[in-house]
């Protein structure tokens, strides 16, 4: 075919322009739409398209080892793996979904639920299936190869004490963050920081490659507290004992060092396993050494004596008449367990004379009586800074009464911790200073605070020493080799509006060596109930016990011949401290 038979298409000049303009406005617009996608839009289309294919996960970090005084491990973080999955990603198959359930004890119904989530919710990336799994179930949750299904390494807290430091210690929740005791009081330092980093998925999302470290995960700070390992597992058997033998409620003991005020050890019984995820209720993981209260009895008698010879008004030979027994304030009797027609203020103490005492507190103005109670640290916080310390209760004395004053220089009518306790007893073993309480080790004493003279501290004391001797109230509390110096106390328990008739709180508090304290111990048993109540049968030997192998422990010189020392059997003891 020619040319000239080729039909030809001529268009109107106008309709031409018209469709190159309309070419020319689609290029310029394709233009612009590119320029606005690949410049002002970039960052927003970047984000999409790593959404594809992009993460950050995070990296926990390492939670600090907690030590005793001597780097002994008491809390420590084991490595241990998690699943997760990414509900957008995971596209398992029912069989596979199925062996994932089994695997990890989990329903597979509520497996679906937390990869659907809630309709209302949000999108999520990231959803956690089981947590800290063992290394066997991981590894076969591996095999499994569930798409979108991975592991996360975290870590869970151990500790190899078990219950012989739970109370002090405390634990920590499935994300590793510290619920009781210690690991509470000191969780930003034991915590850390943890990291992230920018990985790369495949269209399965397994992680195909680490793109960048974002931010390095922070270790946490390791701790070394005040605590001594063996004074604790000594502490802790030889409660334990009283506490089965006596068929008591529960016990507790507190150890201080008498030259620091470090707290060596603690203990609470009944006790709890922290390794168990599944705790037993019942209060059990409460620290009740300071975090519940109760009235001292005969322990606070030193503190009136001590008030009365600041005072100037006595000395330690100054006669009191205890006869006939009974003493009548108001239509309120007090009673002493063993009647004696008159004793000096020493043997106020040593025999545990509540007549004696609330004679010689009636002598002293009120206020006077409660700012030794209050300087002593009765009434306030230690400052120990454990969660959950209680202050106690020493009420004004502007609403005393006369009963009320003579009751509480025997202990009644005052609620304190069993902390609070020991540490007023430094007063006597730090020559009047009463000791700051460090539940962490110290480098270098901390001084005290100067509340009574050295003079008055050192007469106190030796009253302290007549009542583990002859005559005294708690004879077992004998140390072979050492003088002891402390005080017993049986105190009823509160019961409704009054007190319980056969319900008892026995305690024992003391020094050794007396001539140079290395230790202050505490010890109370709640609701003895195999016969024996009194503080000096049932708390003291626990005290002897106790503080003989820590004293052995630290080779502690003695300070008396074991000739001094008399036979529980051979010597007659007093037996009420009430």
């Amino acid at each position: 075919m020619t040319s000239k038979h080729v039909p030809r298409i001529v268009l109107p000049a106008g309709r031409s322009r018209l469709l190159v303009a309309f070419l020319l406005l689609g290029l310029v617009g394709l233009t612009g739409r590119a320029a606005y996608l690949q410049g002002m839009h970039n960052g927003f289309l970047q984000q999409k398209g790593e959404s594809r294919y992009s993460r950050v996960l995070e990296m926990s970090a390492h939670r600090g080892m907690i030590t005793d005084r001597h780097g002994e491990p008491l809390a420590i973080s084991t490595p241990v793996e998690s699943v997760w999955a990414s509900p957008q990603d995971t596209n398992g198959t029912p069989q596979q979904l199925k062996k994932l359930a089994d695997l990890i004890k989990m329903d597979i119904e509520e497996i679906r639920k937390r990869l659907r989530g809630s309709p209302d919710g949000p999108r999520r990336d990231f959803v956690y299936l089981a947590r800290h799994l063992s290394p066997e179930v991981s590894a076969k949750v591996v095999e499994l190869n569930v798409p979108g299904v991975f592991l996360k390494r975290e870590y869970r807290r151990y500790y190899p004490a078990g219950e012989l430091t739970a109370h002090m210690l405390g634990f920590t929740d499935l994300d590793d963050k510290g619920q009781e005791g210690i690991e509470l009081a000191l969780q930003d330092e034991l915590a850390g920081k943890s990291g992230s980093r920018r990985v790369i998925k495949d269209r399965k999302g397994r992680v195909v490659e680490d793109v960048e470290s974002i931010r390095a995960p922070k270790s946490g700070q390791n701790i070394a507290l005040s605590i001594d390992s063996k004074i604790q597992y000594l502490a802790y058997r030889e409660l334990k004992q009283a506490v089965e033998i006596n068929k008591a409620k529960a016990g507790g003991i507190v150890v201080l060092d008498a030259q620091t005020g470090e707290l060596l050890a603690l203990v609470n019984l009944p006790a709890y396993n922290p390794n168990n995820r599944k705790r037993e209720s019942g209060g059990r993981a409460r620290n009740r050494a300071l975090t519940d209260v109760f009235e001292p009895g005969s322990t606070l008698k030193p503190f009136t004596i001590a008030a009365a010879l600041e005072a100037g008004g006595i000395k330690p030979d100054t006669i009191f008449e205890t006869a006939p027994g009974t003493f009548s304030i108001g239509k309120t009797t007090i009673r002493d367990a063993h009647k004696e027609d008159s004793l000096t203020v020493a043997q106020v103490i040593q025999k545990s004379s509540n007549i004696g005492s609330a004679k010689i507190a009636l002598s002293l103005p009120p206020q006077t009586l409660w700012e030794m109670l209050s300087e002593s640290g009765f009434g306030t916080s230690t400052g120990s800074g454990f969660p959950g310390e209680v202050s106690g209760r020493l009420r004004p004395y502007r609403s005393w009464r006369p009963i009320e004053q003579a009751t509480m220089s025997y202990g009644h009518g005052i609620a304190v911790s069993l902390l609070q306790l020991a540490r007023a007893y430094t007063l006597f073993s730090a020559e009047g200073e009463l000791k700051p309480i460090s539940l962490v080790r110290l480098d270098a004493p901390v001084a005290g605070k100067r509340v009574i003279s050295r003079d008055t501290a050192l007469a106190v004391s030796k009253m302290l020493e007549m009542v583990a001797q002859p005559g005294g109230t708690a004879l077992k509390a004998q140390v072979n080799g050492y003088r002891v110096a402390g005080k017993t106390g049986t105190a009823h328990k509160l019961e409704g509006n009054g007190y319980a008739k056969n319900r008892y709180l026995s305690t024992f508090v003391g020094y050794a060596p007396a001539s140079s304290p290395r230790f202050v111990i505490a010890v109370m048993l709640d609701e003895p109930s195999a016969g024996q109540y009194f503080g000096g049968a049932v708390a003291a030997p626990v005290f002897s016990r106790v503080m003989e192998g820590a004293l052995r422990m630290l080779n502690v010189p003695h300070d008396a011949s074991s000739g001094n020392v008399m036979s529980f059997t051979t010597v007659p003891e007093l037996k009420g401290d009430v």
